[in-house]
């Protein structure tokens, strides 16, 4: 067998022509063409995450858990372009594939409004950088700490061992306090009221004395007890202390120190009160009416 039958069974076997699309003769050729570009992008999209991966890890993200959606969103990317490259190769128009598409990706956009807006909500989380796992935050009022971050919510665990989901878009637009977001210091108060009739001194001394004694709080910050308020049926009083992970403060602890130690030295709790006083020309009618 010479050349020219090597040749002419090519020309047989690869570049017969198998079917049309759209005018445009399809070939044993052309479809491996097109097998060997979806491969070759597929194995650039494979290296491109690994880069992306060692670039995120550099940036201390890879353990973000946006990241495995963008090294996923990259990889869909990159497999997109090849495809349409490989269609041409066979005949297949892609620009009015591209222009279908995009009114169709328009109409899901306005159908999944809110899903795009967290989508959009998770990159900005990830590059911002602002919140990460680990991280204590109070959100709509309410304590947890960050566990997973995804590209469309965030997984948070309560103090009463809750998991909730949060979208990420009440993270990127609401107000959120970040009580980690530049050191774990965070301040603990508790607010009492006592009788007129106490000894204020004695007050003050017993609740610096409770606050002193707090085996959890840091002990490089004193703590710092203010009387508060002269209110109607009690002098109101604030106890402040410092711990360094606002994760473990435990206020119903320190109000229980708070109470047996004031019980103990017969301080009495305030509650509400009212005194009325009757005029002379009240008593006579009351004593009358006997």
């Amino acid at each position: 067998m010479n050349w020219a039958d090597i040749l002419d069974w090519y020309k047989q076997k690869f570049t017969a022509n198998l079917f049309q699309i759209a005018g445009t003769s399809v070939t044993l050729n052309s479809l491996i063409t097109f097998a060997v570009i979806v491969v070759f992008f597929y194995a650039m999209s494979r290296v491109l995450q690994r880069v992306l991966g060692r670039i995120l890890g550099a940036m201390e993200l890879q353990k973000a858990g946006a990241s495995v959606a963008l090294k996923r969103l990259v990889h869909y990317v990159v497999l997109l372009i090849g495809l349409g490259i490989a269609l041409q190769t066979i005949g297949i128009r892609t620009q009015a594939l591209f222009t279908a598409g995009a009114v169709f990706v328009v109409a899901i956009g306005f159908a999944m409004q809110n899903t795009v807006q967290n989508f959009v909500s998770g990159f900005i989380l990830l590059f911002e950088r602002k919140i990460q796992p680990g991280d204590v935050l109070e959100v709509e009022g309410n304590l947890v700490k960050i566990t997973e971050m995804g590209i469309r919510a965030t997984i948070a665990r309560t103090q009463n061992e809750e998991d909730i989901i949060i979208p990420n878009s009440i993270l990127v637009q609401s107000t959120v306090k970040n009580y980690t977001m530049k050191d774990s210091l965070y301040r603990l108060e508790a607010r009492v009221g006592v009788s007129y009739t106490s000894d204020m001194k004695q007050v003050l001394e017993v609740l610096r004395a409770v606050a002193r004694d707090i085996p959890w709080r840091k002990k490089e910050k004193d703590p710092l007890v203010l009387m508060d308020e002269f209110a109607d049926s009690a002098v109101r009083f604030r106890v402040l202390v410092w711990v360094d992970d606002p994760w473990l403060a435990s206020v119903f602890d320190f109000n229980e120190r708070i109470w047996w130690a004031l019980k103990e030295a017969g301080i009495m709790f305030a509650y509400p009160q009212m005194d009325i006083h009757l005029g002379a020309a009240v008593g006579e009618a009351l004593k009358g009416d006997r």
